[in-house]
């Protein structure tokens, strides 16, 4: 009896260690779909932010056409971004319609000086700070789950159950990548 004991106890053993990571797996996974919910709220708000944004710009900035249609053709791009690389992808270059608009918005005194238009713009910004932290959250749930799924022995546990790894988001934008050069 001895054998059987020894034997049923290193069953057990894996049998526990098997369910504790797999459960374990799964609330990785599940942080990273609510750090991807926490960035997705973030980019809903922006994306309801730009049309009002570009309303309150047009009786200003008549001449200034080709600008308003690239921010719409972008943040509709953006809205229809159904993967993580998409969305990067998408909200990359809505990011880059929206400093365009930004720079040509600096010929326009009187547009700079509207108070909505500040407060539009304010709200953008502030916006833009909670998708960098929402980013940085999820990439960070994203780097633990990868490794989980991807580590020994766990990575048997996750194969075996179709854990599949998860993308970062990143920036696609290469001219946010860019340092911006000063000079005097």
């Amino acid at each position: 009896m001895g054998p059987a004991i020894v034997i049923g106890v290193i069953v057990l053993l894996i049998i526990v260690t098997v369910i504790g990571m797999y459960n374990s797996l799964v609330r990785l996974r599940n942080q990273v779909d609510n750090a991807w919910s926490q960035i997705d709220v973030q980019l809903k708000r922006r994306h309801d932010l730009i049309p009002n944004l570009v309303e309150t710009a047009k009786g200003y900035m008549q001449h200034e056409r080709d600008t308003f249609e690239s921010i719409t053709r972008a943040r509709s791009q953006a809205m229809g971004a159904g993967s993580v690389s998409e969305s990067s992808k998408a909200e990359g270059a809505l990011s880059g319609a929206l400093s365009n608009f930004m720079l040509v918005v600096e010929n326009y005194p009187d547009l700079k000086a509207n108070q909505n238009f500040l407060s539009l713009q304010e709200t953008l910004t502030s916006t833009e700070n909670k998708i960098a932290f929402a980013r940085q959250g999820y990439n960070d749930q994203v780097l633990f789950f990868n490794n989980k799924t991807q580590m020994f022995p766990s990575n048997i546990i996750a194969n075996s159950f179709n854990f599949k790894k998860r993308d970062f988001f990143e920036i696609e934008n290469q001219a946010e990548r860019e340092v911006p050069k000063v000079s005097f």
